[in-house]
């Protein structure tokens, strides 16, 4: 079954409102089990939504739309549904009576504008909306496909999110599931740092080869991080899960070295729960990354239990001042260096009194890069109550996402030491 979402505004097409209605049902129906084959955005014009809709018909069993239903001129949708279906407005007293509900609530007199939403295309079914003055509108059409039985169904919602949240959580999911009956899907995303895509799809080529049919794999990389998510499809929610948790045990055992997480999880907490679990501090000594790396560190709620600070240590004369850098380091080594990274690790444990520091020191770029140290390369250094120790890496030439991989790798280098794996 194909559920096609169409999205109608003038104002998603050039950009000024970003579209989440669309992937906020997209995924609501997944959960459901759901798939949506296609979005469709449109503009505000009679013509691009009649075509939308016959198109989208004939491509699904249900179309979804949201946007245009509101009180103003430039809502036509109402009207086009109209003509689509060769009907006409009628009103609706149980509408008006929620549209008057609503306005009593908030102290207003109805007005003439807000009095014309309770009038509803006479052939289709409302639904309600409690949190707004637009109902929802339910239609079913005969649309001649090939092959194809039934009448296709399109539901129009308006485009207010919160207004047409509540609609499909409330009433359009439950009813397309009574009707429809879609399988169980199930997804685990695995995470993994500090391998790109290419290298871990040669790595795992032959376990992916040998998914079993309701199983699917999909490579969602980011900067420095890559995501493998697997889907299961199938009778029954328990069955499907416990198959995908399966394969997912097997792909642990082949890249132990490369998987921190699963799912929702992100390193910064990872490593905030290890330091809490020794009851261990941790502090920041940064360059390249700008405080970055402390960003996401703090981003987490609770994190001042074990997070002390950071030193931003941008320019070398603060370096120096701060980190207790030897100018002798730098004229030898360069800034970017193992050599400095190390001396910032011991400079910033003992001046901010913690058990562990990372350190970072790069060349972001897009400029300052040499011959020797291209843009993109960065050290990094953990200090441990132990040891200190120091990695060089080449990111990239792009600053941003040299920033990100830089604090990524620099966090999973420390998650991997308090695990007694690095």
């Amino acid at each position: 079954m194909n559920i096609e979402i169409i999205n109608i505004g003038d104002e998603l097409l050039i950009g000024q409102v970003v579209n989440t209605n669309a992937s906020w049902m997209a995924e609501q129906l997944n959960l459901e089990g759901f798939k949506v084959h296609q979005f469709t955005i449109i503009g505000d014009t009679r013509e691009h939504i009649l075509d939308a809709m016959w198109k989208a018909g004939e491509r699904s069993e249900v179309v979804l739309i949201s946007g245009g239903i509101g009180p103003t001129k430039d809502d036509i949708t109402k009207t086009t549904l109209c003509d689509f279906f060769g009907t006409r407005l009628v009103f609706n007293e149980e509408a008006y009576k929620d549209i008057e509900s609503i306005f009593a609530r908030r102290g207003y007199e109805v007005t003439e504008l807000n009095r014309q939403q309770a009038y509803l295309p006479e052939d289709c079914t409302g639904i309600p909306n409690k949190l707004g003055t637009a109902r929802g509108m339910w239609f079913e059409k005969d649309i001649p496909v090939p092959g194809r039985t039934g009448k296709a169904i399109y539901i129009s919602m308006p485009g207010v999110p919160f207004e047409m949240q509540a609609m499909m959580k409330e009433h359009i999911i439950p009813e397309l599931k009574k009707r429809f009956h879609p399988k169980s899907i199930y997804h685990k995303t695995i995470l993994t740092q500090g391998i790109g895509e290419s290298f871990l799809a040669a790595i795992i080529e032959k376990w992916e080869n040998n998914l079993p049919p309701s199983i699917k794999l999909a490579y969602l990389p980011q900067p420095g991080i890559v995501r493998l998510r697997l889907t299961g499809t199938g009778d029954g929610e328990a069955v499907v899960r416990g198959l995908v948790d399966e394969q997912a045990e097997k792909l642990s055992a082949i890249i132990p070295d490369y998987i921190f997480g699963a799912d929702d999880d992100r390193l910064e907490a990872i490593v905030g729960q290890l330091l809490k679990e020794k009851n261990c501090t941790l502090g920041t000594a940064e360059s390249c990354t700008g405080g970055y790396i402390a960003h996401l560190i703090t981003s987490i709620p609770g994190s001042s239990a074990y997070y002390k600070g950071s030193i931003i240590a941008y320019d070398n004369a603060v370096k120096e001042q701060m980190l207790g850098i030897m100018p002798e380091t730098f004229l030898e080594f360069g800034a970017v260096s193992s050599e400095v990274v190390t001396e910032m690790a011991i400079g910033a444990q003992t001046n901010l009194n913690v058990d562990y520091v990372i350190a970072v020191s790069g060349v972001a770029g897009p400029g300052g890069g040499t011959a020797d140290k291209p843009v993109g390369t960065t050290w990094i250094a953990i200090a441990t109550p132990d040891e200190v120790f120091s990695k060089e890496y080449l990111f990239g030439d792009s600053r941003d996402r040299n920033i990100r991989r830089a604090a990524l790798q620099a966090l999973n280098l420390l998650r991997k030491n308090l695990l007694g794996q690095e």
